[in-house]
């Protein structure tokens, strides 16, 4: 692969890595597990098939990303991340983070991918806040519901409802997204009737410090 940057610089050798149009994108379709090349091909609207290979090849060549055939009766050769690879993932949920901040909600022309939530709950969650807790939470938002399960402090996100969930919260995705960065109270979004929330108190306490946009480190001074 070819050298953008002459620096002797962690970022700098970072960027050397992943920094090419395409790649992080890669990276995060792998955030949870395996895909075959047709699978990261539907998950990338717009990449060029020899942009694909290419970028694919860059991240095996680096140690980020490697292939392996499964077994039948799958026998499909799948991409998934290295050890040192999968390390990209607080990189990643840390820069949707950031960049969710200015970006802002989804407007009426933008489409989502059918399983976004188990990228952006784990993206939302502080496991300093979480320390010890265990509890769960169901999140309908429009049409799509998600479970965040937290146990003992680390959590699972996953596509449909838990039937022992000690939370469940109704609402769209505009007030999903107020409620996540903190601009709407949770016990405002239910008293105006833009959201319905049913569970205990300190499980409505927890559940949105736990899950939020709020900085990981402060700002400095």
């Amino acid at each position: 692969m070819t050298r953008r940057f002459d620096q002797y610089c962690p970022m700098a050798h970072a960027l050397d890595l992943v920094g090419d149009r395409w790649a992080l994108l890669i990276a995060r379709e792998l955030l949870h597990g395996p895909k075959r090349y047709t699978d990261l091909a539907e998950g990338l609207p717009g990449i060029g098939t020899n942009i694909l290979a290419a970028r694919l090849r860059s991240l095996e060549e680096c140690g980020v990303v490697q292939k392996r055939k499964l077994p039948p009766p799958a026998a499909s050769t799948v991409y998934e991340f290295t050890e040192y690879g999968a390390g990209l993932g607080e990189v990643l949920y840390a820069l949707a983070r950031w960049g969710a901040r200015t970006l802002g909600p989804p407007g009426p022309d933008d489409e989502l991918y059918p399983e976004w939530g188990v990228n952006a709950l784990p993206a939302l969650f502080n496991p300093e806040r979480a320390h010890g807790l265990t509890e769960t939470y169901v999140f309908t938002v429009g049409d799509d519901v998600f479970t965040a399960r937290i146990t003992d402090g680390h959590m699972e996100a996953t596509v449909g409802a838990a039937e022992d969930a000690d939370l469940v919260v109704e609402t769209n995705m505009k007030t999903f997204f107020a409620l996540m960065t903190g601009e709407l109270d949770p016990a405002d979004a239910v008293k105006r009737g833009r959201a319905r929330i049913d569970g205990g108190r300190d499980a409505r306490n927890h559940c949105f410090k736990v899950l939020s946009l709020a900085p990981r480190v402060p700002a400095a001074a």
